[in-house]
């Protein structure tokens, strides 16, 4: 193992392809065996040397709202950052025993749902797509271990995009391309906003991802907002995964770390408008099917004023044959200042157009939304 890691590191140091792009490939190799011993890779469960505590605004959220939102005080909540990343916040599972299943289920069951946008909606009829979850349960649910099956029409999908629509082509937000921003989702973005400091975050796009053992996500710079002073917020769940975070520049080598289910990131001020990429999504540290954070039981004293509904027996057996080779992110962002409008952009635009100037991230050979990769 130390061999790799020197390995890791040598790799980073070499000339020619830009370092980033080196680790990217060499945490996608095959021949390399996931575990929480993976060289290079910082486990927040057990943090190291380059790890820093981070302090949070613990009076911003009340019990009863963390609560309401299926989160644990703030107060027993743990917060890191990372030397070199100032704006960088890491919150190891911060959810309820059970909250958990409200997330996972919502991101398979509801938030697909029309009028939400979704990969499958670029080469299906509207009417193919009305109904994921219904027309997946009984493939999933009967659902073996061959490779050969039929993959379900959840199986298939690849990213959901809620509030103002993410255009793939155009890497650009508009006014009319927007639905409503699922509720419960922006109290949860609201609560853990506020206590890393962002009292007046806004919900306003997300963009969630869903990953198989064999994909990844490319590297990128999330600057599509018109906004960079508010946070980006990521939450995993299901299966474990590798982040890469880089700096400014891709000839910059990024720092290697895990996240497991429940974990939140938050990318902020300097952290903001880093390159980062996730190369490989491996099976939970504990060697179950599932992580135990998982399969703990649902709250039976929720109130009624929480967001967090109960997921039936039926649904999260959904849910778990889905969840047993897959990972769900859901990254969402303020994409617009108080009193901005797009109109601002427009304006922009035309300065930029006239002086020739661009002040974004060339990016030359990365597409930003995920696939499978069927190659190291």
């Amino acid at each position: 193992m130390a061999k790799m890691a020197a390995a890791a590191a040598a790799l980073a140091r070499e000339g020619g392809e830009d370092a980033f792009r080196r680790l990217f490939r060499f945490y996608r190799r095959r021949d390399l065996r996931g575990g929480p011993d993976l060289p290079g890779v910082i486990d927040f469960s057990s943090p190291g040397d380059q790890v820093v505590s981070s302090e949070l605004s613990i009076s911003s959220v009340s019990d009863q709202d963390a609560y309401r939102a299926g989160l644990q005080p703030v107060s027993q909540w743990k917060a890191y950052g990372l030397d070199g990343y100032p704006g960088f916040i890491f919150i190891p599972n911060p959810f309820l025993p059970g909250c958990q299943r409200h997330w996972a289920k919502q991101c398979l069951k509801v938030y697909p749902q029309k009028p939400n946008v979704c990969n499958l909606d670029m080469h299906m009829g509207a009417e193919e797509t009305i109904d994921l979850w219904g027309q997946s349960q009984e493939r999933l649910r009967n659902k073996g271990s061959s490779k050969r099956e039929p993959r379900s029409l959840l199986e298939k999908l690849r990213w959901v995009t809620l509030g103002y629509h993410y255009n793939w082509n155009t890497k650009k937000y508009s006014a009319d391309h927007c639905t409503p921003f699922p509720s419960d989702l922006a109290f949860l973005a609201k609560q853990v906003a506020a206590a890393c400091g962002f009292q007046n975050f806004q919900a306003e796009a997300g963009i969630l991802n869903y990953y198989h053992f064999d994909s990844s996500l490319g590297i990128h710079v999330d600057e599509s907002e018109l906004d960079h002073s508010q946070p980006l917020l990521s939450f995993s769940f299901g299966q474990s995964s590798i982040f890469l975070l880089g700096g400014l520049k891709r000839d910059e080598a990024p720092t290697a770390m895990f996240m497991h289910s429940g974990d939140i990131m938050v990318m902020s001020g300097f952290s903001r408008l880093l390159y980062h990429a996730v190369p490989r999504v491996l099976p939970n540290p504990e060697g179950t099917t599932l992580p135990f954070c998982l399969e703990q039981a649902f709250p039976s004293d929720l109130s009624d004023c929480s967001v967090i509904e109960h997921c039936s027996e039926e649904d999260w057996q959904i849910c778990t044959k889905y969840l047993q080779t897959s990972r769900i992110n859901v990254t969402i962002r303020q994409v617009l200042a108080a009193g901005q409008s797009f109109l601002d952009e427009l304006k922009e635009e035309r300065q930029w157009d006239a002086t020739s100037e661009n002040c974004y991230h060339q990016e030359e050979d990365e597409v930003k939304w995920h696939r499978l990769n069927t190659d190291s």
